[in-house]
């Protein structure tokens, strides 16, 4: 059985991503994504935007493993990881998936907190006297 793995990530969130021929099923940790994501219901466009614009909904399932972070970047880091997996599949994807910015990893994450300072940058008020 031929499936493509593609592997995504965003702030803490890893997600591994297997895509098998199939009739659009999507799973989440062994969930459907309405009850995954019930919490936040517009984060399930996120996860299928991908298979949205390559226009292969129906045509693929995908069963996600996905751990760390929280909603919103376990959303984006599905989302990364079905793109990688979709060029996988078919590599003349890759500019449909490119365009849209779902194959770059966003690199952002939190900043450390240092010592003397009550978060990353904030500190007490300054005063002369």
């Amino acid at each position: 059985m031929e499936q493509y793995l593609g592997t995504g990530r965003r702030k803490t969130s890893v997600a591994r991503v297997y895509l098998r021929p199939g009739r659009g099923r999507l799973i989440i940790n062994g969930l459907a994504p309405e009850v995954y994501f019930s919490k936040r219901p517009m984060v399930e466009d996120v996860v299928r935007a991908p298979l949205r614009e390559t226009h292969t909904v129906s045509k693929y399932d995908v069963v996600v493993n996905v751990f760390g972070g929280g909603v919103k970047g376990q959303a984006e880091a599905i989302r990364h990881g079905i793109a990688r997996a979709l060029q996988n599949a078919n590599p003349a994807y890759r500019p449909t998936l490119k365009a849209l910015g779902f194959l770059t990893r966003d690199a952002r994450e939190k900043e450390r907190k240092k010592y003397g300072l009550h978060k990353a940058r904030k500190a007490t008020q300054f005063s002369k006297r």
